[in-house]
């Protein structure tokens, strides 16, 4: 998918670990690894608005779009 997560990178920056965000954030800590790996197919915006709060951060700091990405090279 050309949109990429980049939650570790500020996961790291803020020295906070999945599970602490989980508790802050109030969501899954299932679902934040399912968002975390790329796996997401949606994402709502409670859910980004709740993230961008607790990690202090605009949603392009988690989120881009990757023009040409390598994974979409030979899907149909």
């Amino acid at each position: 998918m050309p949109v990429r997560v980049h939650l570790d990178d500020l996961l790291h920056r803020r020295r906070l670990s999945l599970t602490e965000l989980s508790e802050r954030v109030g969501i899954t800590l299932a679902n934040l690894s399912i968002l975390k790996t790329g796996k997401a197919k949606a994402i709502r915006f409670s859910t980004l608005d709740a993230i961008c709060r607790v990690l202090d951060c605009q949603p392009g700091e988690i989120l881009t779009w990757v023009e040409g990405d390598p994974d979409e090279e030979g899907e149909a």
